[in-house]
């Protein structure tokens, strides 16, 4: 446990702008990192803060025109802590109140959640972690007295907010530590799948890792289903591991052999790769909507004149329009248009252009049974799909197969969703499903993003029991709006200031984050904010590899209905005595 020393005291600050802290001494400035995890004892209050800042000071600028010369020890041992002095700048993102603190029950972090029954004497320097089912900690509507003391956070300071992955209430999941301790920061899980959340980064920071730690949490603690669109082979089976060595790891397939089941777009290459039981999956031109075709607009090179005569061909000739048209001859395109009014050089165009599609090996004229009914029945039963894409990783190839699938499957879960709404009865109601796509912006660029079936479902916020994991390094190319309702954000390294900025769209005191998240390390660090955690959080990721296959493969988790979760938690309560 951390040495209970303060480390400064608050000299100055405001709500809006947070806490300015002198440091003691004692305390080196060099040992200050922002995005340090920090808690100030005030009067009535703790105060669980975020270190956003660093800089030196000066009780006199006659000290900066004349500074003592580097060799002379003493002079400078004099002047430091008194006229010399480190401060630091705090943003306060959570508080506990003294009066609050007597009515909570002390959990024992030790006993894996068991409670233990003694109260809270007022001390608010000798609170320990609470179980996250009894314990609030509030937004922050006030600031600590002058002078008030800072701390290091104890052990017990990140259980009491992050809680612990042994939680029996909760569906928490550890993610990484603090940059300074040895402690867990857990993940909501629950919380998390309630909305659609995102994974960020620039390319290299690890985001991929990320994702598979993220799913393979909500895999093992049965938070929701996922279905998995693999752009680049790396979720299902194993990966090659980034590093001057060549190394592979383990994919969710090889962790979770009896949850997963891969389906694949290019058979060819998933034998290659050496994947046991895939299943194929093929579409046909029946499926393909002129929304699809809409969404690769770009890498189709079509026209918005090409996009109107396809609304009209569809309208006349009907779902089979895409074979009908590519069956056309030249004097049938010109019958066409004398008859509806459609315009012939622009159909031709829209029919040259759609050639492309037959380039693809899994689209097919005419599909021997519904694949994407198989996909909706795996899920239906529990089981996580995960589907490769092999050779067919082109922006053209992701995006028109991951839309034509989503849509679908959005479709049944709509319709699943009504029905429980009408009965009312828990056997009906659907179970989570959480959906992974990566090069996230081209799915939700602002100019497309409402043609999309990604954009209705990112705005619905789970309406239906459906949510989006996005996977993307450039997040300024995804709509603003989306990236309002987006509601946990992983956040790896960003450079660029466009994407930083989309990074806090819609987060209060996001401003004075910007600098914790250009500061990350550039590998296996994260800044975490969101839905799911209870304040944002600077975290050393925790590692994908041997130890964490090892642990996953420990944790015994056995489903419990949310009735029986809730009713466990009011059992603890009562025998509390609350």
């Amino acid at each position: 446990m951390t040495n209970d020393k303060p480390l400064g005291s608050v000299i100055q600050g405001s709500l809006s702008k947070g806490l300015e802290v002198r440091l003691h001494a004692d305390v080196s400035v060099e040992d200050m990192r922002v995005g340090k995890f920090l808690v100030v004892r005030g009067v009535r209050s703790h105060f669980f803060c975020m270190l956003t800042d660093v800089s030196l000071g000066t009780s006199s600028g006659r000290i900066l025109s004349n500074p003592p010369n580097p060799s002379d020890d003493f002079l400078i041992a004099v002047l430091a802590g008194s006229s010399t002095y480190g401060t630091i700048e705090l943003s306060p993102m959570l508080m506990l109140t003294a009066e609050r603190e007597k009515q909570q029950a002390i959990f024992d972090p030790a006993a894996n959640g068991v409670p233990d029954k003694k109260l809270a004497l007022g001390n608010l320097g000798s609170f320990e972690a609470q179980s996250g089912a009894d314990m609030e900690l509030l937004p922050v509507k006030t600031i600590p007295s002058h002078f008030s003391q800072v701390f290091d956070a104890k052990e017990s300071d990140f259980r009491a907010v992050f809680g612990w992955e042994d939680d029996p209430y909760r569906r928490n999941f550890a993610i990484g530590k603090p940059i300074d301790m040895d402690v867990p920061v857990c993940l909501d899980l629950d919380r998390f799948v309630e909305r659609s959340n995102g994974v960020f980064g620039k390319s290299g920071t690890g985001k991929s890792f990320l994702t598979r730690l993220v799913l393979s949490g909500i895999i093992r603690k049965q938070a929701a289903v996922n279905l998995i669109f693999d752009m680049h082979s790396e979720y299902g089976w194993e990966a090659v591991s980034e590093g001057k060595q060549f190394s592979t790891v383990k994919g969710l397939r090889q962790l979770f052999p009896d949850k997963i089941q891969i389906y694949t777009l290019d058979p060819e290459s998933t034998k290659r790769r050496g994947v046991r039981d895939a299943q194929e999956l093929f579409l046909s031109f029946d499926q393909i909507e002129v929304e699809d075709i809409s969404l690769v607009q770009r890498e189709l090179n079509l026209s918005e004149a090409s996009i109107e005569n396809a609304i009209i061909l569809r309208n006349e000739l009907g779902t089979g329009w895409i074979n009908k048209l590519l069956e056309m001859t030249n004097e049938d395109i010109s019958m066409f248009c004398e008859e509806k009014r459609g315009n012939k050089s622009s159909i031709m165009a829209l029919q040259r252009k759609l050639e492309r599609l037959n380039d693809l090996k899994y689209i097919r004229n005419r599909c021997p049974k519904n694949y994407v009914t198989e996909v909706l029945q795996c899920l239906d039963s529990g089981k996580n799909v995960v589907i490769e894409f092999g050779s067919h990783s082109d922006l053209l190839s992701y995006m028109l197969a991951a839309n034509v699938i989503t849509r679908r499957i959005h479709a049944s879960y709509v319709k699943k969703a009504e029905k429980f709404l009408q009965s009312k009865n828990p056997c009906d109601r659907p179970q989570p499903l959480v959906i992974t796509i990566e090069e996230a912006h081209r799915f939700l660029d602002p100019a497309i993003v409402r043609s999309t079936i990604f954009g209705t479902i990112a705005r619905e916020m789970r309406k239906y029991f459906v949510t989006l994991l996005i996977v993307d390094q450039r997040p300024s190319g995804i709509d603003g709006e989306v990236m309002s309702q987006v509601g946990t954000r992983i956040t790896a390294l960003l450079n660029d200031d466009k994407d930083i900025d989309a990074i806090f769209t819609g987060v209060s005191g996001g401003q004075s984050l910007r600098s914790v998240l250009s500061k990350l390390d550039s590998k296996q660090q994260a800044l975490v904010l969101g839905h799911a955690v209870p304040m944002p959080v600077v975290v050393q990721t925790r590692p994908y590899d041997e130890q964490f296959y090892r642990e996953i493969g420990d944790i015994d988790w056995q489903e419990m209905p949310d009735e029986q979760v809730f009713a466990e938690a009011e059992s603890a309560k009562m025998d509390l005595g609350f």
